[in-house]
Order: structure tokens, then sequence, then C-alpha cells
């Protein structure tokens, strides 16, 4: 028996699909129909190759996690045949329910296809298991990692995805405050409750460049440390803190690319994001030897300005026409997973880093 990152990732997937699927929530009806009966419809006139692709790939990490925490947990028998019912399942509930969504059409051949993908996402993790990959990956995890590493790694895992959805300023993820104050007031107008919202006196104002600067080199400070929680050696440190950084910047690139067109894929890279993402190097470089409960607390102290920073200035009016292109067409199931990771990962990171100054230092 283990503890496995692949059950709490696996739990996020669902809360993720759930909401790429019901996106946009919204003027729900009841329209006549039974919400199985899509399934003796007759096969869709028009379909693209996007769509069959979206709706494989979409299942796979599912199946994929769902019996690799299987095979983890030492739940080996039927996981594949478990894990495909179970998503199949799942996709079955989320085509029903979008038939009370004027604006999504349930379909056949989208449940046959999530099957389908979660099938061979399980049968991936199964053929893994039997040559030996995952056994590898344990003797690497635990020559990497401390023992109760699996928060940190899942963490670790999302930043990437959260870096999709794209931000006022490069590596800028956590900024809520404009939309949640938008939201309260939406959701308490026409009660005397909203009298008791607190009114800003002055509107928010963009960054300066050199608090840009500083919220750059603090969004890639933030992932190094947070691996310096759970990576064992500096020389691993080392290697690790390469990896953010090209992580981060692709999908920075990657994310500016399906926005605003390839041809713009590194216009995000200016001089403040130069400067701050040569800081952070310098940084990382000296605290390599700080002690796990060091890099616990430096990782909260950072967050804590980052986020303070970042929710101190206004949303892009250039952002808000890119996400209404997010919104729409085939970014529409990207649009609920990259959002909310890229709004809420700081904050699960400070719960996270929270845990780690307070609690015992665990063993190496």
């Amino acid at each position: 028996m283990h503890k496995t990152s692949a059950w709490p990732l696996a739990l996020i997937y669902v809360g993720l699909i759930f909401y790429a699927s019901l996106y946009p929530f919204s003027d729900w009806r009841y329209q006549g129909i039974v919400p199985w009966a899509f399934l003796t419809s007759p096969l869709p006139k028009y379909w693209t190759g996007f769509d069959v692709a979206i709706n494989v790939l979409g299942y796979m990490p599912l199946g994929f996690l769902l019996v690799l925490s299987a095979l983890r947990s030492g739940r080996a028998p039927y996981a594949v045949a478990l894990a495909t019912l179970l998503a199949g399942f799942l996709s079955l509930s989320m085509e029903s329910l979008q038939s009370y969504l004027p604006d999504r059409v349930p379909s056949n051949v989208d449940l046959s296809l999530n099957t389908l993908g979660a099938w061979l996402g399980g049968l991936m993790a199964w053929s893994m298991e039997k040559l030996g990959v995952i056994d590898r990956w344990s003797r690497f995890r635990a020559r990497w990692f401390v023992a109760d590493a699996r928060g940190g790694l899942v963490l670790l895992a999302m930043w990437p995805l959260a870096l999709l959805f794209p931000a006022t300023v490069p590596f800028g993820l956590g900024q809520v405050m404009e939309r949640l104050e938008a939201a309260v007031a939406d959701a308490l107008q026409d009660t005397p409750f909203l009298d008791w919202l607190p009114v800003r006196d002055i509107e928010l104002q963009p960054l300066v460049p050199g608090i840009e600067l500083v919220c750059v080199a603090l969004g890639v400070l933030i992932p190094c440390l947070l691996g310096f929680c759970i990576i064992r050696s500096v020389a691993r440190r080392a290697l690790f803190v390469g990896l953010v950084f090209a992580f981060g910047m692709g999908v920075t690139a990657l994310s500016a690319a399906l926005s605003y067109g390839p041809e713009h894929a590194w216009a995000w890279f200016t001089l403040p994001v130069e400067v701050g993402l040569v800081t952070a190097l310098v940084l990382v470089v000296l605290l390599l030897w700080a002690p796990r409960r060091a890099s616990a607390s430096l990782m909260l102290l950072a967050l804590g300005i980052y986020l303070s920073l970042l929710n101190q200035a206004p949303a892009s009016p250039y952002l808000a026409q890119t996400l209404a292109t997010w919104e729409q067409g085939r970014f529409i199931r990207f649009h609920g997973l990259a959002q909310w990771l890229g709004w809420l990962w700081p904050y699960a990171a400070l719960v996270y880093v929270l845990t780690q100054v307070w609690g015992r230092d665990p063993k190496n």
C-alpha cells in the first residue's frame, strides 16, 4: 500500500471535467426531452477531427490516474475495467445534464469517445505497470523526494496547466480580487446587503514596470521554493530549477500563441519580464542550500507579497478581449480548466505551505 498523488489528481480532474462539460452553467431549463434521449439519437452529421481528438484525449488522463491510483494502492484486480466503467458513468452523467443547457448538445458519440479515451488511458497505466515503469517511478520518487511529498507533487503538476490561462502579468496567477468584487456586487444587487460591500476609494491602477518585475520574479520563485520543500539534494534542486524555468517559459509562450496567434508567442517577453526572470534565477541559486522548513517559510512570505501586489492591479482590457475568445469555439473546453487553475493555484499552495511551516518536519 502506498500514498499516491494519483488519487488527488484524479479527483481534481473529475472536478475539471464537471466544469468543462457544464460551462457556462446558465439558462438551465427542461427542454421537453428525457435526459437520456441522446443515447438513441442519430449520429451527428457534422463533426471534426478536433472534436474526436478532444473527446478521447480529454478522458485519457482520468482513466490513467484512476488505474494508476488503484495499482499504487494495491487494488489491481479489474482496475482497467472499473476505471472505464467509472469514467463512462461520469461521461453519461455529464451528457445527460447537458440536455438541460441550451448552449450544450449531448451526444452519444461524445459518450463513446470519452469512454474509449478512459479505457486507453487506463490501459496505458496498466501497461506501464507490467513493463516496470511504475516501479521505476517509485524508486525515482524515493531518491528524489521526501516521504510525504504527495501534496507538493500535485501542486507542481498543476502549475504548468495553470499558466495556460492568459494573465495580465506573465506568471501572474491568483489575480482574483477585481472579478471577485464584481461577482459579489452582482450577487447582492437589489438587496440591502449591497450597502455593506466595502467600496474602494480609487480605481485599481496598472502595475508599473518595477512592480511587474517583482511579480514575475516571485511567480517563478514560488514553484521553485515549493520544489525545495520536497526535493532531497542540492544537485537535484538545481536540475529542478532548470525544468521550472523551461516549462514556465514554454507554457507561457504557448498560452500567448493560443490567445493572440503564433506570431505573438513571445510578445510577453519584455524588459521587465527578462529582468524579473534573471532576478528569480539569482535568488533560487542562492537558496539551493536552504533547509526545507526555511524554504517553506520563504515561500509563505513570497506568496503574501505576490498575491498582494497582483490583486492591486486591474485586468488588462486586452485580456478581456482574449477571454471572450477563450470562452467561444474550441477554447470553451479549456476555459474552465485553465481559468480555475490560474485563479486557485497560489491559494492552494498557500494552504499547503502553511501545513509545512506549522506541521511537524517529516523525515527525509
